[in-house]
């Protein structure tokens, strides 16, 4: 293993760039533009440069890097609270019961309410790994070590914590979903939409979008399907979340209908059962592999290594630059 996960840094930004191009639309968090992706970087260095522990609105941007060539090959972001500047919108999934007493009838409705309930979460999302490189556990480092980031500066992030995952979006690169709601009030298209609101931010939502409940019965059957569902290449992202103890919950994105998934950031299960230790020997062992971090802030680095005890392997060690005496943050496989 010769990958690791740290902080970005603004000579990131090629490599940033060209990972956006390859997304395929509907990912906000890493638009393909230059001076967004610089804004990012910007605000996640002011981030890491913070000396105080409290929660804030923060955006902290990791990076995975193969040591051996030097290359960026994966990216997250952590938001350490949503929707406090401007409004942070979800649709919300409910029901309206009526009865009729004549007809002897009972009519259940579902309907999708704008909501900003989510207001003041943090958020994990922007994950992102590069296609040459889907193996070997490197998409679940980059997820898990967010995490590790978060248990790290635990006073720094709210008591809930949401993702967000890409929906449903066909090859011609639109998206079912806003095509039955929302792009028939703002008149352009999801790519448009999508564009606008990665560079812009969302603010034209709350000028131009319909503030009165959506009946789902009334959208095409295409939109209806969408609801909910994850793109397929988050299909994978929504099982990991799955496993750390997310829960899709009644909220889906107002763009694309794709899942929000919720957890107490506490009971997230990295973050939960992440232990510190401080190393006694560098020596190999026979321990399986586990999420292993070390340092704090833009020092931060996170990796795949074996830990025993107080024991740590060579090859971690050196990736996370540790030695005897340093503390290190476990969190089991």
């Amino acid at each position: 293993m010769t990958f690791r996960m740290r902080a970005a840094r603004t000579s990131d930004l090629a490599a940033l760039y060209e990972m956006a191009k390859l997304t395929g639309g509907g990912f906000t968090n890493l638009p393909p533009d230059k001076p967004s992706l610089v804004a990012k970087l910007d605000r996640s260095a002011v981030a890491f440069a913070g000396a105080q522990d409290v929660l804030g609105e923060d955006l902290f941007v990791l990076v995975l890097e193969n040591t051996e060539t030097g290359q960026v090959r994966g990216t997250c972001q952590i938001f350490s609270q949503v929707g406090m500047s401007a409004p942070f919108y979800s649709y919300r999934i409910g029901t309206l019961t009526q009865h009729s007493r004549e007809l002897e009838r009972t009519f259940r409705a579902d309907m999708l309410t704008l909501s900003t309930d989510l207001e003041g979460a943090s958020e994990v999302g922007g994950l992102f790994l590069h296609p040459h490189e889907r193996a070997g556990g490197l998409g679940m480092l980059i997820a898990r070590s967010r995490y590790l980031f978060i248990r790290q500066h635990r006073a720094r992030f709210a008591d809930t914590t949401i993702a967000e995952l890409r929906g449903l979006i066909d090859e011609s690169g639109g998206s079912p979903f806003w095509d039955g709601i929302a792009g028939r009030f703002f008149g352009m298209s999801f790519q448009e939409a999508d564009e606008f609101n990665a560079i812009h931010g969302h603010q034209f939502i709350a000028d131009l979008m319909p503030k009165h409940p959506v009946y789902i019965a009334m959208l095409s059957e295409a939109a209806r399907a969408a609801i909910g569902l994850p793109h397929p290449s988050g299909r994978a992202a929504m099982r990991m979340l799955e496993g750390e103890g997310f829960s899709a919950d009644g909220y889906v994105d107002i763009f694309d209908g794709g899942p929000t998934m919720r957890a107490p950031t506490d009971r997230i299960r990295s973050v939960r059962d992440a232990r510190f230790a401080t190393i006694g020997a560098v020596a190999t062992n026979d321990a399986t592999r586990a999420i292993v971090s070390h340092g704090r802030l833009d020092e931060f680095v996170a990796t795949w290594g074996c830990v025993d005890g107080d024991r740590i392997d060579p090859a971690a060690a050196q990736l996370l630059g540790v030695a005897a005496g340093d503390e290190i943050l476990v969190a089991p496989q």
